[in-house]
């Protein structure tokens, strides 16, 4: 099978499923640069540049952290799990999973996102549109450029509808999911603890593997078990999946909120461009042919 990409497969989604079938062939007893070669021989790009560095005696985190999106992820899921021994193949079948969940989330978040900014790219050609429709209704729209009060009107229409489409596409990209996987954190954190090291040590191997972790979550979680008495990992890996559903559940509702959001460009720019485009160049067409001299 080879890897193919496709407009409809992203980056996560592939790197979730290479990082799937390395835990199930490691779980079966292959070797790690054995794995990496399997997946390799599949047409996996990055399982051929990991073989290579680790045919060669070298740490892979290079090639994780080179690699783009979500691949630092499971290089610092492999570096963790490395250092304090933790089960690799069950640590990167958590990994894969959380994958998986987080590009899960931030799929159904852009889809959510995709019917109200494609109404905000249709809504800004409407001035546009406007003009054409002139045309062909037989004004002659066109030659009000060379009056004064023409050239201002096509002036201030081209910049609203400008200002349109970058105010609109603003609002589309703060409505956008953050970059990473939700929970990321905890996950490691979790597999720190999973190979039997201490609290302190499995927050320490985190932050250097991982050094935007922000710990919040996670502390609170550690907190919790030290207080409670219960056990840390299960409180870790919960944490990380109420992240991930949290980040679902805002996400849905930026973009509910979007075509609310969308309304304002739409009103302040698209439909004054509108009246200056297709409505003013109309009315200076009239006036200009006499058709309203008294």
């Amino acid at each position: 099978m080879k890897w193919r990409r496709s407009a409809a497969v992203s980056d996560a989604a592939l790197a979730a499923d290479s990082v799937l079938r390395l835990s199930v062939l490691l779980r079966a007893g292959v070797a790690p640069l054995r794995a990496w070669t399997y997946l390799a021989d599949a047409g996996d790009p990055i399982a051929e540049r990991v073989r290579s560095v680790l045919a060669a005696g070298a740490d892979p985190r290079a090639v994780f952290a080179d690699a783009g999106d979500p691949w630092p992820d499971v290089g610092a899921a492999w570096r963790v799990a490395t250092t304090v021994g933790a089960p690799l193949a069950g640590s990167l079948h958590d990994v894969a999973e959380a994958l998986r969940d987080g590009q899960q989330a931030a799929d159904e978040v852009r889809v959510a996102l995709a019917e109200p900014a494609a109404t905000a790219r249709l809504m800004s050609w409407l001035p546009l549109v406007a003009v054409g429709l002139g045309v062909a209704l037989g004004f002659d729209t066109l030659a009000v450029a060379s009056n004064p009060v023409g050239m201002v009107c096509l002036a201030l229409g081209a910049a609203l509808i400008v200002a349109s489409r970058q105010w609109s596409a603003a609002l589309v990209r703060r409505a956008q999911p953050a970059p990473g996987v939700p929970g990321m954190d905890a996950e490691l954190t979790a597999i720190a603890l999973g190979g039997g090291v201490s609290i302190e040590r499995a927050r320490a191997l985190v932050r250097e593997a991982r050094p935007e972790d922000a710990g919040g979550d996670v502390d609170r979680a550690l907190a919790l078990s030290r207080s409670a008495g219960v056990p840390a990992i299960d409180l870790l890996r919960s944490t990380a999946w109420l992240a991930r559903h949290r980040s679902r559940t805002e996400g849905r509702l930026r973009a509910a909120s979007l075509s609310s959001r969308l309304l304002l460009p739409l009103g302040v720019c698209t439909l004054p461009a509108f009246l200056l485009l297709g409505v003013a160049p109309m009315m200076l067409s009239i006036f200009s042919s006499g058709v309203l001299a008294i």
